[in-house]
């Protein structure tokens, strides 16, 4: 566990920190910090080591872009500090950091992150950084040296680091300090500082205390370090490259103050789709609205299963989202366990509260798929079906979870994604190869006739695949094709407990094949049976054996075929493996089409065949082979004859 390997060999208490400037409405990937910081408090706290968790809010740094659902009339404030600015019209925050960050820090609870939240305003007001700000500019120098040594960024000699809140135009980010008499600060609002905004030019002196001003970030990353007594704060990859601004701030630290830096946990971006994301620009999903779509303990999962040094790269198409949650499950099932502890300790670090992932899930493909039948009482159906009943905390998860199924259905499903129940058996049937029409019909006559429940449904699914026999994949295909007309669906047993079993039943018998196509699909020769008894030698169980002919008949014929015939004769041998699992090998002994034969001697030399075939097995695999009395006939009509 990657939480593990980093509080490795930590002893004392730790003070853990992270922070964000709201720039814009804060995007998902801020999350990422949050919660990678948030799984090593709790790891700490596991293994019994005090630790404390603080977030803060950077919202002293100044407006230096209009955010994307900002109005035009917020440009005038450009250069203001983000707490000094009024809050959008309609909005209930006191200012525009207020009303950008309260969405964000609402989703802490629901993710049961337990910090404790600080905003700089207050740091800056209270005179908390006082003494952090007088001995940064007292060695403005050494500041200076180290921008040219560690980040080659020459600074001029009168270039002090501290952004003075103008007296005359309430501007942060358009002033310059040139000048520290221990005292007071000497600066310059300047028209031409920056791009973004345009300062007043007023030139003056102030005291620097007391929230007259602020540090540039990477000292106020220094001084943070140094005032809260940080131990460990990660930070996105770009701030830890070499020579960047962690290095900057980690080296005004040792020099100006003696400390050693906090811990770091570098992590890597969090990408939607592929795209990097920003508030400022409104680039990216809000952390809001996935924390409104995904329930917590998935949300939770999303990002702190993966390592700080890999990158979550998240998607909302059908595929994703279908794994995530089906991964989720697993981890929940798995740690059900007695020796589980891996997953039973990241099953710690993604709940929200000791109960809310101790239930029992319900596939999210299945919901998907059940909101969209007709006439469903989803949440009533599942209450019915499941054996042991749901307790309040399932209840509780599966609201949490057809709400989350409702919403990406509303939101990001495509068409191709949604599905239908078929009326009518859907004409794209016909493209199924006659294997997959096959099995369809023998799932129709094998149905149970009452509902046995989803893992029965599962297995007799399983089950009639190994007997046509036919891949698993191509099996479920075509369940979902003739039910949905869709390549794909939700899992195949659980589908059937909420479908009508006359429906199911005669859905797949009324799906056609032709048997002397079916058999010329799955038919095997006399090696590859060989080679496949071979691959399994010492693990039969037992072995039977059917000899069947199918006689193809054209229309001119009689049915009761005395002249001529063409068609096929096979010897199908069931076999049970020491697993418990019967397969099916059809092997191709006969191909009638083209010879002079009545049915009776076609039937014969199958016999004849057949057993000669069958004892050489018992001599090759020393397997006994019990044969049914009376061969199997079918009679089939050309098509188009």
């Amino acid at each position: 566990m990657w939480f593990e390997k980093i509080i490795e060999g930590l002893t004392g208490p730790q003070l853990i920190n992270d922070s964000k400037t709201p720039s814009g409405r804060v995007h998902v990937g801020s999350l990422r910090g949050v919660l990678i910081h948030d799984a090593i408090y709790r790891a700490l706290r596991d293994k019994g080591v005090e630790a404390i968790y603080q977030y803060g809010i950077d919202d002293y740094d100044p407006l230096d872009g209009l955010p994307a659902d900002a109005a035009s009339s917020l440009q005038a404030y450009m250069g203001y500090p983000l707490c000094n600015i009024p809050a959008p019209a309609g909005s209930k925050a006191t200012d525009l950091a207020d009303h950008y960050i309260s969405e964000f820090l609402n989703i802490f609870p629901e993710l049961g992150v337990e910090a404790q939240v600080y905003r700089m305003r207050d740091i800056y007001r209270s005179g908390r950084f006082n003494q952090a700000i007088d001995a940064i500019l007292k060695k403005s120098d050494v500041v200076r040296k180290i921008y040219a040594e560690v980040s080659h960024a020459a600074r001029p000699e009168d270039w002090y680091p501290f952004q003075v809140i103008c007296e005359h135009c309430g501007k942060i980010g358009t002033t310059a300090v040139t000048a520290y008499d221990g005292k007071e600060v000497t600066y310059h609002c300047k028209t031409d500082l920056v791009s973004w905004a345009q300062g007043c030019g007023h030139q003056g002196k102030v005291s620097p205390f007391d929230g007259r001003g602020k540090l540039p970030w990477k000292l106020e990353w220094t001084a943070k370090w140094h005032t809260f007594g940080i131990t460990i704060e990660g930070a996105g990859k770009d701030h830890c490259t070499k020579g960047g601004s962690r290095d900057v701030a980690a080296r005004c630290l040792k020099e100006i103050f003696g400390d050693s830096p906090p811990l770091n946990v570098p992590y890597e971006f969090f990408l939607v789709s592929g795209a990097k994301m920003s508030s400022s620009k409104g680039v990216g999903m809000a952390a809001r609205e996935i924390a409104h779509f995904l329930p917590p303990e998935i949300l939770r999962f999303l990002i702190v299963r993966t390592p700080p040094k890999r990158t979550v790269n998240f998607s909302t198409d059908f595929e994703y989202i279908v794994r995530l949650f089906n991964e989720h499950d697993r981890l929940v099932q798995k740690a059900r366990r007695e020796q589980a502890p891996s997953e039973k300790k990241m099953l710690r670090m993604i709940e929200v509260d000791p109960a809310s992932t101790a239930y029992h899930p319900i596939g999210f493909q299945l919901l998907i798929a059940l909101l969209q039948l007709p006439h469903i009482d989803v949440e009533y159906e599942i209450q019915k079906r499941t054996e042991e009943g749901l307790t309040g905390q399932d209840k509780e998860n599966l609201k949490k979870r057809l709400s989350a199924a409702a919403y990406w259905l509303d939101n990001y499903a495509s068409e191709e994604d949604r599905i239908e129940l078929q009326a009518n058996l859907p004409a794209a049937a016909a493209e199924l190869s006659h294997s997959q029409r096959a099995f369809l019909h023998l799932l129709g006559e094998n149905f149970p006739k009452d509902s046995p429940g989803e893992e029965a449904y599962q297995k007799l699914i399983f089950d009639t695949a190994r007997l046509t026999p036919l891949d698993q994949k191509s099996a479920f295909t075509a369940i979902y094709r003739v039910l949905l007309d869709q390549p794909q669906g939700p899992k195949g047993g659980a589908l059937f407990v909420y479908l009508d079993r006359e429906f199911l039943v005669q859905r797949f018998l009324e799906v056609n094949f032709s048997r002397d196509a079916f058999w010329r699909e799955s038919g095997i020769s006399v090696k590859e049976c060989e080679d496949w008894l071979s691959k399994h030698r010492g693990q039969t169980l037992s072995a039977k054996a059917d000899y069947k002919v199918n006689a193809l008949i054209s229309a001119k014929d009689a049915p009761d075929m005395l002249g001529e015939i063409k068609g096929k004769g096979v010897i199908e041998l069931q076999v049970m493996l020491a697993d418990k699992k019967t397969y099916r090998l059809r092997v191709l002994l006969r191909d009638f089409e083209g010879e002079e034969s009545v049915l009776d001697s076609a039937v014969a030399s199958l016999e004849a065949q057949g057993k000669e075939f069958l004892d050489g097995m018992n001599r090759l695999f020393g397997i006994s082979i019990g044969t049914a009395i009376k061969p199997v006939v079918y009679r089939e009509y050309e098509v188009g004859a």
